[in-house]
This record gives structure tokens, C-alpha cells and sequence, in this order.
């Protein structure tokens, strides 16, 4: 079969097109057959070598597919008891392994694709819509009437969480560059701040001069300062990601190691005298254990919900074949993507 592989960590030209075997399944795994792969900033963060727990190279990157089942192993079902057959269209968590045409996959972190759902919204669904739902509300128990900043709103899980936000009554403050505003203002962002125009504190303090209860940052360096400083009292700052540390080229890999040293540490004193969370989200880490992979598969439930009710549905930025994934990690690289980016399997 193809796989793209990370030769070595580095820029997006580190991704290679290399044959593998197919896979061999193990007791309780399923082989799917791959229709299209979600890309998400945590592919890029593997690639460059500071995603928490990645082989060494060369491996096969990515963290979710959406396809047809194809062969089940001894004990593969879903982990809700509920039977999966071949044929079924179905999407799921890989750990590492996306970029392939066949991955292997545990039967408990498959999930039968809704009738309604394309192959193209399953594979921009999970690692967003779950990373979104899962800090926003069981981490965060935000409640209707909260407010919330969401950094890199016009990206996959900042869309996520804004259609989330809007389906559960929050007040939303959105940031992005100067040409995804417009974007950020149609799908109901109440706040859109242009990061290059205005400061994210003031326009938070302008309207909310006590702060606000949330902030969702991917971006790390300086970037969770300022956030810091958009909470009030019981405010949550949620860590999911660190861009601000994935250079694109070879020339910004000073930049990443500058932002990472600009990332701020947090004093559990200070935090406790302002009444302040610091809350780390990993999917990867929730579903390492059978309890964390319960509570995601009732969260993907509530979700489908959703999307069936027509409160949420992915954004697709632009599909890239397989072959070109260098090119869709460049596309993210440089800021080009509203929404979800894919790789398609032909």
C-alpha cells in the first residue's frame, strides 16, 4: 500500500511517498480502508519533531481517517458493544498512521458515520469536534451566558468551538487575521478581533472589564500571557496546541525554539490567588485509557446529535490528493485555511 512517511523531522518537504505491507491485524483491531484523512496542526507538530510521544522517523503521521471497514480481527466491535460489519462506513482515531491507504485501528475508537455524513465532514469531525467539545464542557463546564475567547477561530477546531458556542448560548470573542474577519462575523463570532490590528486584552476588557471565563489557545509563546490576562475570577485558560513552535521551513526553526523559551510558566500560587485554571487537552491521552475512550464515545454521540440536528457541520478549507501532503501542511503553514484541510485517497 502508499504511505506518506516523515523521513526525518522538518519542513512539510520531509513527507515521502513510500510503499508499505499491509497492515496485520491484531486481536480487537479493525482494517479500514481510507477514503480521506483530516490534517490537522498536530500532524505539523509531529513532523516537526514536538509532538508529545512520536516514534522516530520514519513514521507515518496523523491522528484521524474516515473510510469502510474492510476486515475485523477477533473481538472488533465498538467499545459501546455495538457490532461493526464490512462495509461499514465508519471514521476513527489512528494513533499516528492516517497518511496510508489501510490503517489498522483499535475497534473501540471507530464510530459508524452517521447516515448523512460524507466521508469528507467524518474525517474534519472527531479530532475538532471532540478537542472543541471535550475542553469547552468537560473540562471547562462552560454554562449558557459564559464568555469565551477563542484563538485561531477560523482554523478546524475554532470554527468547532464557535458553532459549538452558539448551540449552547455563549458569548463569543474570535481571533484571526485581517482576511478571515468577514468569515468570523457570518458564523456568528460576536466579537472579531484582528490580530494584527487590535490587542486581544483591550477588546476583552472592553467588554467585559472583570474578564471572561475561557480562553482556547493554541498558539503558546507569548500568546498564553495574553490570554492569562483576559480571565476573570474561576477563568479557565484551555492548552491544546503550541503552533507558535512549528516553523514551516528550515529558516523559522529559530523562531520555534524562541517561541517555546517565550511560553509562559504558571505559579501555582498566583494561580490559586486569582482563582485561575491552567487545563492541558490531548485527545491522544484521553484515549489511552478505556475509561477516556467511554467519555469520548459519549461526547461523539452528543456531537452526531448535533450534526444530524444541523447545529454544527465542518468547514472544508480544501482537499489535497494523498500524494500532495507536503503541500496541504505548506497550506496550513502559511495561514491559508479556513477550516478543515483533508488529503483524499484515490
Amino acid at each position: 500500500m502508499r504511505t506518506i512517511v516523515i523521513k526525518r523531522f522538518g519542513a512539510p518537504n520531509v513527507l515521502e511517498l513510500r510503499e508499505a505491507p499491509d497492515p496485520q491485524l491484531k486481536p480487537g483491531e479493525v482494517l479500514i480502508r481510507v477514503k480521506t484523512i483530516g490534517v490537522n496542526f498536530a500532524d505539523l507538530l509531529q513532523r516537526t519533531g514536538i509532538y508529545p510521544g512520536i516514534p522516530k522517523p520514519p513514521f507515518v503521521p496523523g491522528l484521524e481517517i474516515a473510510g469502510l471497514v474492510e476486515k475485523i480481527a477477533e473481538g472488533g466491535k465498538a467499545g459501546d458493544g455495538e457490532p461493526l460489519r464490512v462495509g461499514d462506513a465508519v471514521v476513527a482515531f489512528s494513533h499516528f498512521n492516517a497518511y496510508a491507504e489501510w490503517v489498522a485501528v483499535p475497534a473501540g475508537h471507530v464510530y459508524k458515520l452517521p447516515a448523512a455524513m460524507s466521508f469528507d465532514d467524518g474525517a474534519a469531525f472527531l479530532v475538532n469536534y471532540v478537542t472543541a467539545y471535550h475542553s469547552m464542557f468537560a473540562m471547562g463546564n462552560l454554562q449558557s451566558g459564559d464568555r469565551i475567547l477563542i484563538h485561531s477561530a477560523a482554523g478546524g477546531v475554532g470554527i468547532a468551538a464557535v458553532q459549538l458556542g452558539k448551540a449552547n448560548g455563549l458569548e463569543i470573542f474570535g481571533t484571526a487575521g485581517p482576511t478571515k474577519i468577514e468569515f468570523l462575523r457570518k458564523i456568528g463570532v460576536d466579537h472579531a478581533i484582528d490580530y494584527e490590528k487590535s490587542d486581544c486584552v483591550s477588546v476583552v476588557q472592553k467588554f467585559a472589564p472583570a474578564g471572561i471565563e475561557m480562553v482556547m489557545d493554541a498558539i503558546g509563546g507569548k500568546s498564553f500571557s495574553r490570554s492569562a490576562e483576559c480571565l476573570g475570577p474561576t477563568g479557565r485558560l484551555i492548552i491544546y496546541g503550541l503552533s507558535s513552535a512549528a516553523p514551516g521551513n528550515r529558516r523559522n526553526w529559530f523562531a520555534g525554539a524562541a517561541a517555546l523559551a517565550q511560553t509562559r510558566q504558571f505559579h501555582p500560587l498566583k494561580l490559586m490567588s486569582k482563582n485561575l485554571a491552567v487545563i492541558g487537552v490531548s485527545l491522544g491521552g484521553v484515549l489511552a485509557s478505556s475509561h477516556g475512550s467511554a467519555l469520548v464515545r459519549r461526547e461523539v454521540g452528543e456531537l452526531f446529535k448535533l450534526y444530524a440536528a444541523g447545529s454544527i457541520k465542518p468547514v472544508i478549507a480544501k482537499s489535497f490528493p494523498l500524494l500532495d501532503a507536503a503541500a496541504a501542511h505548506q497550506f496550513i503553514h502559511d495561514r491559508k485555511n479556513i477550516g478543515k484541510v483533508l488529503l483524499t485517497v484515490k
